[in-house]
């Protein structure tokens, strides 16, 4: 118990001195155009929270989150298809004439794209901004992230409040 004593008198330092100094570079990002499964599988597979949306220019145009598919998935109601009592010999046959396979599933999907769920906000900063501004922006805008972009607005980093904490010096 003492050595916890001691560390708490000792006054962290960000080690940081800049928004590049921060920023985890070439971040994971996702098209606007991709669908809603596609970022799921983005989000889960990365175990990432969130992640920028960028146009075909590369521009981040917005961010998609766990927390935006979650609130969509909460407000959409979806009702049963009535499913036929008997499928004819042309219904399991595919368009090259071919038979589908016994057991085979239909599977419904949704065509919701990136760009209509994401949260069409970029709060960004530039690589030489002061990590002093960094972290008050995070904490003025209340958000977990903040994007870094170059002089032409291109997207060239994340900065998010693990970041801040991992540059934390004792």
């Amino acid at each position: 118990m003492k050595k916890i004593a001691t560390l708490a008198r000792v006054p962290l330092a960000l080690k940081a001195v800049t928004a590049a100094d921060l920023m985890t570079p070439e971040p994971v990002t996702i098209p606007d155009d991709a669908t809603l499964k596609e970022a799921i599988l983005l989000l889960v597979d990365r175990r990432i929270s969130a992640a920028p949306v960028v146009d075909g220019t590369g521009r981040a145009i917005g961010v998609i989150s766990r927390s935006d598919i979650v609130e969509r998935d909460r407000e959409t109601v979806e009702h049963a298809h009535q499913a036929p009592e008997y499928y004819t010999r042309g219904d399991l046959t595919r368009a090259a004439g071919e038979e589908l396979p016994r057991g085979f599933e239909v599977e419904q999907v949704d065509r919701t794209r990136v760009r209509e769920l994401m949260t069409p906000a970029v709060f960004a900063v530039r690589p030489e901004a002061p990590a002093a501004e960094v972290i008050r922006q995070l904490v003025t805008l209340d958000v977990h992230r903040l994007f870094v972009v170059d002089g032409a607005g291109i997207l060239v980093g994340v900065i998010t409040t693990m970041d801040i904490v991992r540059n934390l010096l004792p």
